[in-house]
């Protein structure tokens, strides 16, 4: 048991500091404390749904070749910039994507918030854009 001096308080960080917490923390290497979680409670013999079946490839990161960051592009005929809205190449209209919120109204999205309003404040919100049209 280490004694600290009343007077100085308990030692700072370092390499002769000691502990006043009477913490221990068990084993120091890694394989130690495995070895007791292993035989804690019996394994399952039966696979389980995170295991690789059903038909699910074994990894997908396996299947796609990585680019590495200095190889040669994989399309060199497409702009870098293809899927934005500036420069050249197709705009973001190429990305066939829409999105669920271009035609909906604040007052739209607030209303089917109205069931879960327990302050009122979701309501006064939904009436202030109504009025508004929005």
């Amino acid at each position: 048991m280490s004694m600290t001096n009343p007077l100085a308080g308990p030692s700072g960080p370092g390499k002769y500091s000691t502990r006043t917490d009477k913490l221990s923390l068990g084993s120091t290497s890694y394989g130690d404390d495995t070895a007791a979680l292993n035989t804690a409670a019996p394994k399952s013999k039966t696979r389980g749904s995170a295991d690789d079946v059903g038909g699910r490839p074994a990894s997908p990161a396996t299947q796609t070749p990585i680019t590495k960051l200095f190889d040669p592009s994989q399309r060199p005929d497409e702009a870098a910039n293809a899927g934005t809205d500036i420069g050249d190449g197709p705009g973001s209209s190429a990305l066939m994507m829409q999105s669920q919120f271009a035609n909906s109204k604040v007052s739209d999205s607030l209303a089917e918030l109205l069931p879960y309003d327990s302050t009122g404040e979701i309501n006064i919100l939904y009436q202030q854009a109504k009025a508004r049209g929005m």
